[in-house]
């Protein structure tokens, strides 16, 4: 019966990504591919997820007050006036908010703009809807938006244009300079905006996460999407959401209704506790974040690497392997992994564009931080127990 499967499970198959993810496993190595955190989550979390297990709040539900506590939020960092009655839909996680936004906006043949290195799942998303991607690829070194790229891959087929800032694989964050570009874009070919925020409370230095939103023009065309996951260390609790203007919010929400019903209920619950925590919170993450990124620069510095761009946000750093070390990015992951027992992600997966340097694509590998202290120093030791380039 394989032959009647449809065409786009035959095109979802697993990536080099997943393969090296399961070598890495049968190794026992190190986990700084995947971009989970394996420390605890917050105390004060866990025990509001667990009061509303005890409690038996098991069933099928919809917690207004993650609305009412987001459209707060909204207006005190962005400016932003969102309805916490009607502008959510509260889903499984940002996966499934960003999967039904499109599911929502896209019909068969749309266009949709994406940048160019960019999270795979995306792509899977707008093919599974019947449209088509069309990428921008940024501008290494320091993945830069160039507009006139960027205003030429425009068409009269152009439907939407998809946002992640913080960046994930980059940890670029775009500039102001740079959201209004594509907002401009967005309001004079009259298209939509999807934002994936995920990382909004991961920036360092002098960086700040702007919503695309937040921008004149652009609330009413702007879907965000968020999520519980990075922010609270809990990835595996699944509550996202999605906020946009009534009526398109009200089309997301109809979809996640037929998709899943409705998100996991202790964990809603638990969810308003997570985001009503105090502005210490907020500071700390950063501030431990930022020493787990500078750790892991100097590592790969140490090791050989050519950092030419430090991370502004999210928990990635996507090195470029020196060209004199002659390897491809899939066969130094799988050296990596099978002699020095660390896991990393071979950068081409992110790619989906050509380039002028057909090696260009290949000689990227991305390096996952969020790990405990514990890990990360356990990577260091295996990594500089390896003496790089001539035993590859």
């Amino acid at each position: 019966m394989e032959g009647k499967l449809s065409e786009a499970s035959r095109r979802a198959v697993p990536s080099p990504i997943q393969q090296l993810s399961h070598l890495a496993q049968s190794v026992g190595a190190v986990n700084l591919a995947e971009g989970f955190p394996d420390f605890p989550a917050p105390a004060h979390v866990k025990a509001a997820a667990a009061a509303a297990i005890a409690s038996d709040l098991n069933q099928y539900r919809h917690v207004q007050g993650i609305c009412d506590v987001l459209s707060e939020t909204m207006k005190r960092e962005h400016g932003l006036y969102v309805d916490p009655l009607t502008d959510f839909a509260i889903c499984c996680g940002q996966s499934e908010a960003f999967a039904a936004a499109v599911f929502a906006i896209i019909d068969p043949g749309d266009e949709v703009l994406l940048f160019d290195p960019a999270y795979e799942t995306y792509h899977t998303c707008i093919e599974l809807a019947r449209g088509i991607p069309v990428y921008v690829p940024l501008d290494p070194p320091s993945w830069t938006l160039n507009g006139d790229k960027f205003l030429k891959s425009f068409t009269s087929r152009t439907k939407a244009v998809i946002l992640n800032s913080p960046h994930n694989p980059t940890g670029k964050v775009f500039s102001k300079e740079e959201l209004l570009i594509i907002s401009e874009a967005c309001q004079e070919k009259d298209c939509f905006a999807i934002t994936d925020e995920v990382y909004e409370y991961i920036t360092y230095d002098e960086n700040k996460h702007t919503s695309l939103a937040s921008l004149p023009g652009m609330q009413e065309r702007t879907i965000i999407t968020s999520s519980l996951s990075k922010t609270y260390s809990v990835t595996g609790w699944r509550v996202g959401w999605a906020c946009a203007a009534a009526n398109i919010a009200a089309a997301i929400r109809n979809i996640h209704v037929k998709l899943t019903d409705s998100a996991p209920a202790p964990f809603q619950e638990a969810a308003v506790i997570a985001l009503t925590s105090t502005s210490d919170y907020y500071k700390s993450l950063k501030k431990d974040y930022a020493v787990k990124r500078d750790f892991i620069l100097q590592l790969l510095t140490d090791y050989g690497f050519h950092i030419s761009f430090r991370p502004q946000g999210s928990v990635f750093v996507f090195a470029e392997l020196p060209r004199s070390w002659q390897i491809s990015d899939i066969d130094f992951v799988t050296n990596l992994i099978q002699n020095a027992g660390v896991a990393a992600v071979p950068g081409r997966g992110f790619f989906h564009t050509d380039s002028d340097d057909q090696s260009y694509n290949h000689r990227y590998v991305r390096f996952a931080f969020c790990k405990s202290d514990e890990t990360l120093e356990a990577a260091a030791r295996k990594m500089r127990m390896l003496a790089v380039p001539h035993r590859f």
